[in-house]
Parts: structure tokens; sequence; C-alpha cells
């Protein structure tokens, strides 16, 4: 069926799937068809499901709901409807008015100020199997604008049913509110930012010590500083009316034009923080010029506060504000939107917050040309998933805000917010060595590999004592040489509303032990992780977590270790390690280390592979595009099946020819096969011929390299021991 069902005068209801329906009470017998900031889509799904009329009663049947309606002239209460959840393995019964009392949360907007755990606002999942999101009343989008509401008293709700299947809820939310669009390829780099004055020497310098000491870098964040504080009027934040600005700071920044062009030409992106709050004032260099356009006599030198509900101004403000920096370089924007204790509400919009519509408006600006938008802020709610990335505040560095930010990072997903950039080491707070490189070392499975830091403390990683350089190093080399893993997993995550770092509940819901230890989580399909967030001991700062490992084989990525499931173990890792598996029977897609992870071309394709044990297979597909466009929404992509089969004692790997295609495409390229092994004397075959090993005995792997080959033809890699 594709409809919805309005019974009596004041009710209707929408089947969006058959895990969610759109429950509507208006006094007045008007519906909403229009979106609004969270309900994308409104429009009934394609669902099977029956319907029951018996004079003033309703059944609506899905194969997991059963929602039961009686007529009575009364807004939705607990003597008038029930949904009934009839999937998984016991019978759920909601009411209005029900208490989510296991919710498994979700994001806080900021972390600004919190220095350990908080307690969070509900997510979409919940072991109580449902979840309800009210989105009665919130303002609607029309003609590409924001308007308020013009139904009173209305009740419109989104019911989410799923018992045990979180994925299924995922899902659903997707229905409803979007997917997450897939970000443009370098936020998944290493970024570099931090709260200071710094002047073009400054920042040529940073490159060429980035490169000088070995780390990589894809992002150049350039915060406050690069704009003119000479602002006399505004309301100001911090007793300084200059938080605004959209000037470039020419006393600190003479050749901004010529810096930007060099940053790009190396590979760097930049990113301008902006406080968006006092808007475009008259000591602005584009003042004259935003103020006719936006129908105002720029003879007055009047200021006119930020509306950021008027379509006409908030025209001008990005032509005049932000397309004359984007046209020399300027890639995205940081919307450091800290001013809701000056003016949370949208001017003309009663109830509207700023924070979610200016990061619609940001991500929707930033779609111009064919590009992917990008909106780099605080998290605005429900709905604002659709607007990634999220910036998620100044947080203190400390160890119980590690230990909090971890299992934080990862239930944000149950809200659909898949990407934090976080400031790795804590935005203020002590300057802790071993604490600096614990977060980098979970800044690796994030989104987003970024350090920031107010002035008094500087994060570039060489600053920072020998041992736990070498630690970072080994963090940021090992992030660029997975990028292609987690790009691919990115990609996943659009196309299927999978979370980047996955709660272990979302794969195991029915196990009891998946629940239990929050402070780990699967990266992707076949990564799991356990950071370790408490301070080591000894001369080598061995510091301990307990690792639950579902069923199956793990492999310690850094000594090759194996860990076989369903168990608990206590482990122990230095500096320079942490608890990081691989999948038994899983194919990791790597490429050599390069000091810009997100730009380099793919022309050595490296294939960890990890046995499984008999007759297990798997699969991974490797994915690929132009990184900035929106094409891959059209199809413009490729993708690389890589399989692995294990028969016995060999193993055989394949590698498909890709599908797809898009501007710059590497045409070919050599392929490194690294299998995981203690076993020597393995004879391998190349295409059905005799071909060449190397074996490290130090790390357990044989080498079998590949010559430059086109991607359009097949290769199979063939493994067989020794006879015993």
């Amino acid at each position: 069926m594709n409809s919805s069902i309005i019974f009596g005068k004041h009710a209707r209801f929408t089947v969006i799937t058959p895990e969610c329906i759109r429950l509507e009470y208006s006094p007045e017998g008007v519906f909403l068809d229009m979106p609004t900031l969270f309900a994308a889509n409104r429009r009934p799904g394609r669902v099977n499901y029956k319907k029951n009329i018996y004079r003033n009663r309703l059944a609506i049947i899905t194969s997991v709901l059963a929602l039961n309606y009686t007529s009575d002239g009364k807004p939705f209460n607990p003597g008038n409807i029930k949904i009934i959840i009839q999937g998984g393995r016991r019978r759920i019964t909601w009411v209005p008015g029900m208490e989510n009392k296991r919710n498994l949360e979700g994001p806080l907007a900021t972390l600004d100020g919190v220095e350990g755990y908080r307690k969070c606002p509900d997510g979409l999942l919940a072991r109580d199997g449902w979840h309800l999101i009210d989105d009665s009343g919130k303002h609607v989008l029309s003609g590409g604008w924001i308007a308020v509401q013009e139904r009173k008293n209305a009740l419109d709700w989104f019911f989410f049913g799923y018992g045990n299947d979180y994925k299924a809820a995922l899902r659903a939310l997707a229905a409803v509110s979007g997917p997450v669009p897939l970000p443009r390829k370098h936020i998944f780099g290493s970024w570099y930012c931090r709260w200071w004055d710094y002047t073009s020497a400054d920042y040529r310098r940073l490159v060429r010590e980035y490169r000088e000491h070995d780390f990589p870098l894809d992002v150049m964040v350039m915060d406050m500083g690069w704009h003119r504080y000479d602002a006399a009027y505004g309301y100001g934040w911090a007793d300084n009316p200059g938080w605004s600005g959209f000037s470039w700071n020419r006393k600190l920044l003479p050749d901004a034009e010529k810096l930007l062009k060099e940053f790009r030409k190396n590979g760097i992106f930049t990113v301008l923080n902006v406080h968006p709050h006092d808007g475009i004032r008259d000591h602005e260099d584009r003042y004259r010029a935003f103020m006719k356009d936006g129908g105002v006599d720029p003879a007055g030198r009047r200021n006119i506060p930020f509306l950021a509900g008027d379509q006409r101004y908030m025209q001008a403000y990005f032509k005049h504000g932000h397309q004359p920096h984007e046209k020399i370089g300027v890639d995205f924007w940081w919307v450091d939107w800290q001013q809701d204790s000056l003016m949370p509400y949208v001017n003309g919009m009663p109830g509207l917050r700023h924070l979610p519509w200016l990061n619609h408006l940001y991500f929707k600006h930033t779609s111009r040309d064919n590009r992917r938008g990008m909106s780099f802020s605080r998290w605005g709610g429900w709905g604002d998933h659709r607007n990634p990335i999220h910036f998620s505040g100044d947080d203190k560095g400390c160890w119980e805000m590690l230990a909090f930010i971890v299992p934080f990072t990862v239930q944000s997903g149950n809200s659909g917010c898949f990407y934090w950039a976080h400031d790795l080491g804590g935005f203020w707070g002590a300057k802790d060595d071993e604490l600096f490189a614990r977060w980098v070392q979970f800044g690796l499975t994030n989104a987003c590999m970024r350090v920031h830091s107010e002035g008094g403390i500087d994060r570039r990683p060489w600053k920072w004592n020998k041992s736990a350089v070498k630690s970072m190093r080994i963090s940021f080399h090992l992030r660029s040489r997975l990028f292609p893993y987690i790009y691919s997993s990115a990609y996943k995550s659009y196309k299927e509303f999978l979370p980047l770092l996955r709660p272990m509940y979302l794969e195991f819901p029915e196990n009891e032990k998946a629940y239990k230890n929050r402070q780990q989580y699967f990266l992707g399909d076949n990564f799991l992780a356990a950071p370790l967030t408490r301070p080591g001991t000894g001369k080598e700062l061995e510091a301990s977590q307990v690792v639950w490992f579902p069923e199956g084989i793990w492999y310690n990525w850094f000594t090759g270790k194996k860990y076989t499931g369903d168990s608990r173990v206590a482990v122990r890792h230095n500096l320079y390690e942490w608890p990081l598996y691989a999948r038994g029977g899983s194919i990791i897609p790597m490429q050599s280390y390069t000091p810009r992870m997100s730009t380099e071309p793919l022309k050595h394709l490296l294939l960890r592979y990890y046995p499984g044990g008999h007759k297990c297979a798997s699969q991974f597909d490797l994915y690929e595009d132009d990184g900035q466009t929106q094409g891959y929404l059209r199809g413009e992509h490729a993708i690389t099946r890589i399989a692995g089969k294990q028969d016995g004692r060999s193993a055989t790997i394949t590698v498909e020819p890709a599908r797809g295609a898009y501007r710059g495409q590497v045409k070919a390229r050599a392929v490194t096969l690294e299998y995981v092994t203690e076993q020597r004397g393995i004879s391998v075959k190349v295409n059905g011929k005799k071909h060449r090993t190397e074996y490290d005995g130090a790390e357990g792997i044989l080498r079998i390299t590949v010559p430059r080959n086109s991607v359009r033809k097949r290769l199979e890699i063939m493994l067989t021991p020794p006879e015993k």
C-alpha cells in the first residue's frame, strides 16, 4: 500500500516503514505534508500492511507493528491508542506517556566545558524496543525556506517500534529523515587547528614542520585570528565585539590569497572559523555591497542585526561574507556558534534555534556547483545528521573526559550523528603527554583526526615528549595507511545508514555482553577497537583494558596475537600499541603511507588478509570516487569487490574488475597482498602462474606483490601450504 489513512475528523496515520508509523492529531482537521528540519520525508512508504475498520475503531498491522485506535474526539492518549510491537522474541505494548526507561542515549549538542561523564539525551535506540520522536509544531520548509507552521495544537509523532532490530530502526530513521551524506574525502584526513593568531609565515612553517617531522596533513583550520577584530558595535562574546568577522586580518595575513593558493597546490584544504551572530557590520570590507543587496542605503552606516530567518539578508550574507573567500580557496566553514545565551532564537521565527537552521543553511550553501555540502558545526538535534560533520566543542583534556568521549562518540550514531570532529587531547586542561598520545590513538578510528586547543596548549604532535611523539607518529601513519578502508566504510555508512563507529549491541542485540563494555566498538565491518582511557604504569606506561571478543577469530593489529570468541580478556599495552583487532577472515584494503592521505591516487593497493578458519569466506567492497562532488549520488564512482575464501589449509584472494567510473579514476595499479601467517613454505599462484613471495618473520606476514595492471582486469591469488 502507498497511502495515508485519515480516520474520523482529526486523526491521520502514515505508514513509513514496517517499523515506523506517523501519528497526527489535528483539532482543526488540518494535516501537514511539508517537510521540517527533522522530517525530510513525510510520504508513506511502499509497505504491505493490513487495515481493519469497525465502526469508530481502526487497526493498522505491518509485519512489525499493530496499531489500534479508537476515534473518540480526543487527542491521542492511553485510552484511545496503543501500538503492539510484534517483531522479535518478546511482545511489547506502547501507549502515549510511557517512559523510554532503557534508552541507549544519543549525542549532546556540545561538549563545551564538559570534564567527564554526562547523562545524554535519548537516542533512537532503546532496549525498550521503541522510541517516539515528537515533531509537533515544528517550523516547516516552504519554497526552500523556513516558515512558521500554521496549524495549532496539533500532535505530530513518529513512532519507531523495532524490538531489538536496531539496524531496522536506523533504516526507518533514514526513511523519515534522509541519509547521512558522504562528506568530502579530505575531512577523513589529518587536521591542524589552534586558537592562536598565526601569521602567514607561521602557517608556512606549520606545513613545513609537518613534512620535516613526518606527520600527515590534509586540512588547515584558521581560527578567529584570520579576520579583523576592530568592530565597535555588536553583541560581542566574552566582552569582545570583534568575535564576528568576515574581512582578512592583513596585519597577520597580508598575502592570504597567495597563502591559500599555496595550500591548495600542496594538497591542503583551508577552513575558516566564523561566529556569525553579529552579521556583517560597517567595519567590514564588503559592507557597502552587502547593504545594497539587502536593500538598505549604506550611506547611513547602519548595522543590521543578524537576521538568519530573512531570506534576502542571508543571500547577501553568504554572497558577501563567504563567496569572496571561497573564490580564493576557502574550502568550507567552521560555524563556531556559541551564542545561545545571547540570541538563542531566530529573529521572527519563535521557537526556532539558530544552530539547526544555520547548519542547514551552511550545508546548502556549500552544496553549490555540484560540491558536497559541509556544515562543520555543533550538533543541532534530530535531522541534523543530514548536515555533517559535527564539531563537539571545547572540552577538557583529562582522563575522565577521554573515558567519556569514547562511548559518547559511539552512542551518537544512535541518532544518526556519525561524524564527530573532536579536539583530540582536549581543548583546555592539563598538558599530559601520555593522555594526548592515547587520545590520538582513539582519533585514529574517529571520523576526523583533528587536533585543536586553546592558545596555552600547542598540539603539534612533535612538540611533546619523545615517547608521545613516537606513539603519535605510529597512529598518524596507520591512519594514512588505513584510509582506503575508512573511506569505503564511510560510503557504506551513507548507503546503509550504519554508523562508522558501531556499538557492539548493533551487531549483537541479544547478547547481554554487548551492552557491558561501552569502551569498545566496531570501526566499519572488520575492526574491533577498545581505546585505552586510563593512565599506564611503569617505564613503558602499560595500560589495561578488558575486551569482549564476539564469536570468531580476532587478530591484534600490532602483534598478530589471536583471540577466540566468545571471551572476555584483560589486555595490556605500552604507549605504542593499543587494543585494535581485525576480524578473522577479513580483508583490509590499505595504501602505502602518504602525507596527503586523502588526495594521493591509489596506484598501489595493499590488501591484508587475516585467515578465519576452514570454509571461511568474506568480501569487502573497495569504494572510490572523486572525493569532492555529488557525482557519487548519480553513480559516478567505482567499486572493486575483494573476496577471500579458505578451503582447508589453502586460501584464494580475488580482486574483481572495478565496476563504475568517475573523473580522475586510476586506470592501473599494483597490488600487494599481506597474508598473515606463521607458516613458511607457502606456494603462490597469481592468475594460475607461480609467483615469488617474501616472508617477514618478524611481522608474521607473507607478501605477494603483483606489478601494475589494469583495474578492469580480474586478479586471483592462490596460496597453498606445503604438504605435512
